[in-house]
């Protein structure tokens, strides 16, 4: 008999495919970034397949780059259910969601990016953040990645967490051991008079650390920054080497 969970797995999702690439040119020229391959698999699909073997039934994409592009991609999907959000204005992260949020119901749901490739590690991610996911104490819960271990990615890092995963910003001229990877749990009540029209979900980060309800995870699988079309070279290698080593073990 199959364990039922202890936690609750969000039904609902967005999933963030509305950027404009600008730093992926020429590649994104005549396609839309969340439509390029990495590992062998346009990136939108990957977040997709993640979300759909979590067991999320309903998925809001917002579009603004080629929308027609990514609205036809996703004709040929059967699962998840999908509903486009469509930008004439591009809106930012927080802008979009706020935007989505009729579409999105009334509990907590998760927000991925499009245009970020990651893989499990024992306990697959999206789980572990509905495992972590406190309603009572939590209106963001972000999973993060060790800034040392985010391949493709020269920052600075963004967050430091304490031991219970409380976060706090990076200080300024220090480096911090986690960055945000584009995947998170978000509960609607943060949006609650947010900006009207183009704003960063930064703005509702901080809104919820003075608060004391911003929160993190560690991820403990891999995380592709790809930003660059050498950066797509990158996780394909690795991506694709790490692919055929462990079918290599399973024959």
């Amino acid at each position: 008999m199959t364990a039922v969970p202890r936690y609750r797995v969000p039904n609902h999702a967005m999933v963030l495919a509305a950027g404009l690439g600008v730093r992926m040119r020429p590649l994104t020229q005549n396609i839309p970034k969340p439509l390029l391959e990495v590992g062998g698999r346009t990136m939108l699909d990957q977040a997709l397949d993640r979300l759909e073997d979590a067991g999320v039934d309903h998925v809001v994409v917002n579009t603004h780059w080629l929308p027609e592009k990514i609205e036809i991609h996703l004709e040929g999907r059967p699962a998840p259910e999908t509903q486009i959000s469509r930008e004439d204005e591009l809106l930012e992260t927080g802008g979009g969601i706020g935007r989505a949020l009729p579409m999105l119901g009334y509990d907590a749901f998760y927000a991925v990016n499009a245009d970020i490739v990651w893989r499990d590690g024992t306990i697959p991610a999206l789980h572990r953040l509905a495992r972590t996911w406190d309603e009572e104490t939590m209106d963001v819960l972000l999973m993060l990645t060790a800034t040392v271990r985010a391949t493709g990615y020269d920052g600075n890092g963004d967050f430091m967490m304490d031991p219970v995963g409380k976060l706090t910003r990076r200080p300024e001229r220090q480096i911090a051991p986690y960055v945000f990877t584009g995947v998170q749990i978000l509960h609607p009540r943060i949006f609650e008079d947010a900006p009207s029209g183009p704003f960063s979900m930064n703005v509702l980060y901080d809104r919820a650390l003075e608060a004391g309800r911003l929160h993190g995870m560690a991820h403990d699988g891999d995380w592709y920054h790809v930003g660059t079309p050498d950066a797509i070279k990158v996780a394909d290698a690795e991506i694709l080497e790490k692919e055929g080593a462990r079918v290599r073990l399973l024959f």
